[in-house]
């Protein structure tokens, strides 16, 4: 994986650049990660591919970096989190740093082709086969094990729910729309149902 980093900082310092690669490196493999861990940020570099432009790389690797569940300010922390890496790296941050937000809402404008890759790559897991689809909500139950089962079925209902309230999930790949939709609305369902 860090190779995938290195390759978007051509012109940055190797040893920084590594330096900074382990970190990130070590913050997605924190233990408590099951969902938003290396194999999500591995999924959406594959889904982005290395023609993606750096900015985009940049922020998958970004988006998540600080990632507590108990928190409510992840985006922010991982924004800045860019922000002081990449100034040490003499890499302009402002595009990683609007896309890092982005994701707080997925909320993508039209013409906004960098805002469409990077929330497409990072919801790609909604589209996915319905087997697949079980693990990743498993995964996210686990993450979230210190909340009461009521209040997570509360809570992650709302998050479905806002998820099937935007207009368009996928910009990039439309082809994925309704097997995510499809996905969403089966778990909240069995969400819904279980008591």
């Amino acid at each position: 994986m860090l190779d995938r980093f290195l390759d978007c900082l051509p012109a940055a310092d190797p040893a920084l650049a590594t330096a900074i690669g382990h970190d990130l490196v070590t913050r997605w493999s924190e233990p408590g990660r099951r969902y938003h861990n290396l194999s999500h940020l591995r999924r959406m570099l594959d889904v982005l591919g290395p023609q993606a432009p750096v900015e985009v790389r940049l922020a998958a690797w970004y988006h998540d970096a600080v990632y507590n569940p108990r928190a409510r300010d992840n985006e922010e922390r991982s924004a800045d989190l860019a922000t002081s890496q990449l100034r040490l790296l003499r890499v302009p941050s402002a595009e990683v740093v609007r896309l890092v937000l982005l994701t707080r809402e997925h909320r993508v404008a039209a013409g906004d082709r960098n805002g469409a890759l990077l929330s497409d790559a990072d919801l790609a897991i909604l589209a996915a086969p319905p087997e697949e689809y079980a693990a990743y909500a498993r995964a996210v139950r686990e993450e979230y094990a210190f909340v009461p089962d009521d209040a997570f079925r509360t809570g992650r209902a709302d998050v479905l729910r806002g998820l099937l309230d935007l207009p368009v999930l996928f910009h990039a790949h439309p082809e994925w729309e309704q097997p995510a939709r499809d996905n969403v609305r089966a778990e909240l369902a069995r969400l819904t149902t279980q008591r």
